[in-house]
């Protein structure tokens, strides 16, 4: 599904990616874990193309999108959703309008389409009784399951989580954890950025730890914590919540 090969990435001149390569095979759930500052969200943008790469490729479905020109990114990103840190939710529209909009308006659904599927989806995400609660009106765990919603309005072939409970008050963090392994175990393609390394041995097929920018360690989840693991990842993880 995903096949990322020797990324590198700058910000006036400074190397913030270097030399990074992964692949997600179909279904898959890839989990990316290392210190803040490592290039995780950077990568995760790269792959999205809300960042150009400075060099290297990436084919999704069999599709090189690394150079996609800008008149067709949009139609890329339609088959790759992106759930952010902070919702990023509209908040003059419902939830129920936040998550049929795009498919109005990007893919010429009917309103009274994308609105029946928007109830499904808040089904999903188990906020049946939120459709026409606005994002003030949701708690912090709420508002990020329907950020989830929103981006599978768009039926992606692939699902980027960017450390989507690092917002949340503790008690919410299960919550949202719950949809995400809920849609990996139907079969939902995934790359996700957390801290939450419960969900990464319950969840991730694959661990990929970065470091300074570049990939220091990848296994499976059963041999990334299971094994003895290099003296850098061994220092991370015992830094971390239990």
């Amino acid at each position: 599904m995903l096949d990322a090969a020797s990324i590198w990435k700058s910000f006036d001149g400074v190397e913030v990616l270097r030399d990074v390569s992964l692949t997600v095979r179909q279904g898959e759930c890839l989990v990316l874990l290392g210190p803040s500052g490592s290039g995780k969200s950077t990568l995760l943008r790269c792959l999205n193309l809300l960042e150009p790469v400075s060099s290297g490729s990436i084919v999704f479905d069999g599709t090189e999108i690394a150079n996609t020109p800008r008149g067709q990114v949009a139609k890329v990103r339609q088959r790759i959703g992106m759930v952010f840190q902070n919702f990023e939710l509209f908040q003059h529209l419902s939830a129920l309008d936040n998550i049929a909009l795009a498919p109005i308006r990007v893919r010429n659904v009917s309103p009274d389409r994308a609105r029946e599927q928007a109830r499904t989806l808040l089904d999903r995400v188990h906020l049946p009784d939120k459709a026409d609660s606005f994002p003030d009106e949701l708690s912090g765990g709420q508002q990020q399951r329907v950020a989830i919603a929103r981006a599978l309005a768009m039926e992606p072939a692939l699902m980027l989580y960017d450390e989507p409970t690092s917002a949340l008050d503790p008690e919410m963090v299960g919550e949202v954890l719950a949809v995400m392994q809920d849609l990996a175990e139907t079969g939902m393609t995934s790359v996700v950025v957390t801290h939450e390394l419960g969900f990464a041995r319950r969840v991730a097929d694959h661990v990929v730890f970065m470091d300074g920018g570049q990939v220091a360690h990848r296994a499976s989840a059963a041999s990334f914590f299971g094994d003895k693991a290099p003296e850098r990842v061994e220092r991370f993880l015992s830094r971390m919540p239990a």
